[in-house]
């Protein structure tokens, strides 16, 4: 069955479950609305903290792709404008210094180009024709000059020599000879062979001049001193950077000479930088590498030349995203997940913390991840993706924590849908009492006293976070009859350095008792019918689902997506093998090859009864599509009923387009009818009392 089909398919099973042609006053949310769907992402606010520069992103249906541009939003009187017009990829953008202008990345015939855009009228100009694409623009504090990193190609290497090939002769292409211990990457496939380095380049347009040098990647983000003499980069410079990808430092370059100068020094990431505007003061996030699964992401600060380092908030127990200064250089801002939700906050230099907003998010639009982005300009005026579980990211703007929404891209869309509400639940595991946040979405129309089936949705990560945002699959599930419950269970981030580490060098584990808690107290509620369950998640979700079914037949059907099937096969195929066999083990594969396997959901498939779909990206490089062809062949040779849905062009994420997305849903709920209690014979529908 082809992805059409399944839409289609998938299309028509929604409007019979959701009462299509009926007199509901509002429609539910269906697979056609995700086309209509916008959000809002990088916002940017100017130095006088009067308008507001973001990337609006947008659906075509025409093309199947996800279109982005930028729009100026006054924050006085909420007018807006578009400053660009028909692009599909933005990114980068940040605002000069003078307000005048925002450069950013974007596609022209040859590839990804700098470009600028007037903020006063309705200019753009092109600024580059680089060969390769430029990464993290930054603007010298006299907006004179532009500073980016960018791959210079190197000669891939040779095995051998052939005889020259004859004028007009067609031989088969060029040996490809990989020595690398990373050559591919998810989403990109095959790396190209070269560095990253660090240019800079006059902002009125001119050549780029290269700054660092070496066989290193310069790929990390870049500030400028004050003075625009030097330029502050986190890179990995070590010499073992290809075994220990994390490993990144902080570095000064001055930017005539390109002399560099590490002003950090230890084991572990230094990276997520920003100078004050005095550039006086560097703020940074990191860890010292522990060899955990899971580490918390610290707020560092320096003086400029390297000295005088200190940990600010040192008791917080939540990663620390995104830290930016204050206009005056005596607060920084940050964003950190917290039991679900992501919170914009700041601290003063003596660690005084102060929240601002706690609805930050929006930004998955599939699945309900922890996601967002903030940005502060003068007055201390901040903008914000706010998002809820029935709004995706809209732009929000505040002052001292009085906040307000600025934009409103859906509603003329959702307003006039009835979607599923979703409630907060929290459980105690069955294992040892833990408290586990979950949340459960109703489906619309919910009515007391029925019994519905239920499908329990699980996130992957499986250091990641889900939460009360919005997420169009979610939504689609409920639409199609279903409560829908999903779960952050041990290892999820948001809860604290030691509940992520509960599963270090042991997932899965307890997670399933957690998962099955879960279930438990949901079917407690009364209005879950136990004979309807259901069960799917993707990447560490797929593990998950995978796992399930190998410990319990309660479910009658499930969908694993893009999941790890053998550890040992996919630390030694996924596209950063140095990371996962560093972090999430204690030993290499042959060294411990029992802990591998016990871990591994095809050591449990021998149990397995459930009927049981697989998903997955042919081009997926993260967890390869070996691994979902070997548990379907495993569950063929089980007798277990079983089907492989490949998405075609589709990496990790599956869907990066949007009809993907749909193909997904349509074939996750086509499974689950097939193997429902009508399907199966029995007098009983989605629903039913």
């Amino acid at each position: 069955m082809n992805i059409r089909s399944l839409v289609t398919l998938g299309s028509a099973l929604l409007g019979l479950l959701t009462g299509a042609g009926s007199t509901m006053a509002t429609p539910a949310f269906a697979p056609a609305d995700v086309f209509q769907l916008r959000y809002a992402s990088q916002p940017l606010v100017d130095s006088r903290g009067s308008r507001v520069v973001y990337t609006r992103h947008t659906m075509d249906i025409m093309t199947d792709k996800s279109l982005a541009n930028l729009w100026l939003v006054d924050i006085k009187s909420g007018q807006q404008q578009p400053l660009t017009s028909g692009v599909n990829y933005i990114s980068g953008a940040v605002l000069a210094p003078d307000d005048s202008r925002v450069a950013y990345v974007s596609r022209d015939d040859v590839g990804s180009q700098i470009f600028v855009s007037w903020l006063d009228n309705a200019r753009s100009a092109q600024l580059t024709r680089l060969p390769e694409t430029a990464r993290h623009l930054a603007w010298s504090a006299d907006g004179q000059w532009l500073a980016f990193s960018m791959r210079v190609p190197q000669a891939a290497p040779t095995m051998g020599e052939l005889p020259p090939k004859p004028e007009g002769a067609e031989w088969a292409p060029t040996p490809e000879v990989v020595e690398r211990s990373v050559y591919r990457s998810d989403g990109s496939g095959d790396k190209p062979h070269g560095y990253y380095h660090v240019f800079v380049m006059p902002a009125n347009g001119g050549s780029p001049r290269q700054v660092t040098r070496g066989d290193f990647h310069h790929d990390g983000g870049i500030a400028w001193s004050a003075d625009g003499l030097s330029l502050f980069i986190s890179a990995n410079r070590n010499p073992d950077w290809a075994t220990r990808p994390a490993n990144t430092e902080i570095y000064r370059v001055d930017v005539a000479s390109g002399d560099i100068k590490a002003l950090t020094e230890r084991e572990g990431p230094d990276s997520d930088l920003a100078v004050s505007a005095d550039g006086k003061r560097i703020a940074w996030t990191g860890w010292d590498d522990r060899r955990m699964g899971y580490h918390r992401q610290r707020l560092y600060i320096m003086d400029s030349d390297g000295s005088n380092k200190r940990e600010l908030l040192a008791d917080l127990d939540r990663s620390v995203v995104n830290p930016q200064w204050s206009a005056d250089g005596r607060r920084l801002f940050f964003q950190y997940d917290d039991k679900g939700d992501t919170v914009l906050a700041s601290t003063t230099l003596a660690g005084k913390l102060t929240e601002l907003a706690r609805d930050l998010g929006g930004k998955a639009l599939g699945r309900p991840y922890t996601r967002a982005d903030f940005a502060v300009g003068g007055g201390d005026v901040y903008a914000y993706t706010a998002g809820t579980a029935s709004r995706p990211a809209e732009i929000a703007v505040g002052r001292s924590a009085r906040n307000r929404l600025l934009t409103g891209l859906n509603d003329n869309l959702l307003p006039y849908r009835e979607l599923a509400p979703v409630e907060e639940l929290w459980v105690k595991s069955s294992h040892d009492q833990l408290d586990i946040q979950a949340w459960v979405a109703l489906p619309p129309g919910f009515e007391p006293g029925k019994r519905y089936p239920m499908i329990l949705e699980i996130h992957g990560g499986p250091f990641a976070a889900y939460g009360p945002h919005f997420a169009a699959e979610i939504q689609l599930f409920a639409a199609a009859g279903y409560v829908v419950v999903y779960a952050n269970p041990r290892g999820s981030t948001s809860y604290g350095e030691t509940f992520g580490n509960l599963i270090h060098h042991n997932y899965p584990s307890q997670d399933y008792d957690d998962l099955m808690s879960v279930v438990d107290a949901v079917i407690d509620k009364g209005y879950v019918d136990p004979e309807q369950l259901y069960v799917t998640g993707g990447s560490g979700g797929g593990v998950l689902t995978a796992w399930i079914v190998g410990k319990t037949d309660r479910f009658r059907a499930a969908v694993v997506a893009k999941p790890v099937i053998n550890w040992t096969s996919f630390v030694l195929t996924a596209d950063n093998s140095p990371y996962f066999v560093r972090y999430w083990f204690d030993k290499m594969p042959w060294e411990d090859q029992r802990a591998y396997w016990e871990r591994s959901p095809l050591s449990l498939v021998g149990n397995v009864t459930t009927p049981t779909m697989l998903l997955t990206g042919e081009e997926d490089l993260r967890t390869p599509m070996a691994e979902t062809e070997q548990y379907y062949q495993a569950l063929k040779l089980q007798g277990v009923e079983t089907a492989m849905v490949r998405m075609p062009g589709a990496s990790h994420s599956i869907y990066k387009r949007p009809s993907q997305m749909l193909g997904k849903v349509a074939a996750i709920l086509e499974w689950f009818s097939r193997h429902g209690p009508e399907a199966a014979g029995a007098d009983a529908d989605p629903g039913a009392n």
